[in-house]
């Protein structure tokens, strides 16, 4: 199987399983955590450019899981964490990585939002290596093994 499939075919794998565990998914931690992780991919390799921000948005706002929330919320606490990052990359980083460990205290939830890293990176068929260098670093954040995703 051709690394594109591959990628393809889990990202699909971990869109279902976000949507099998939805009501589960309702926190505000969960959604700031995930606004951040959507964030940290999007500009992962330190600068974003318009196209690629209306694509993660699109991805957002479509995303089954995270209809649990409105969309104008999600939208401003995406664009704040995108602006922190485009200002001074790994100064917002380390804020942006704050957001995320607010989704630590709940296993699944913290799965969750690795899992929202995954499918978001993966969504243009190449998870490249600074997209998951920051899903990584998200792990370590959460307290998760980076190997349970296979990062």
């Amino acid at each position: 199987m051709a690394l594109w499939d591959r990628i393809k075919d889990s990202a699909s794998q971990m869109q279902t399983q976000l949507v099998a565990k939805k009501n589960d998914l309702k926190s505000g931690a969960f959604r700031d955590a995930s606004m951040a992780m959507c964030a940290l991919v999007a500009a992962a390799d330190g600068k974003i450019d318009p196209s690629e921000r209306q694509r993660v948005a699109q991805l957002i706002f479509s995303n089954e899981v995270l209809q649990n929330f409105p969309a104008d919320d999600l939208k401003r606490r995406f664009e704040d964490n995108l602006d922190k990052l485009t200002a001074d990359f790994d100064f917002g980083k380390v804020s942006v990585l704050q957001e995320v460990a607010k989704a630590k205290k709940k296993p699944a939830e913290a799965r969750a939002v690795i899992q929202i890293g995954i499918v978001i990176g993966g969504a243009d068929g190449d998870f490249d290596a600074t997209e998951r260098a920051v899903v990584r670093d998200a792990c370590f954040a959460l307290g998760l093994p980076p190997h349970e995703f296979d990062l």
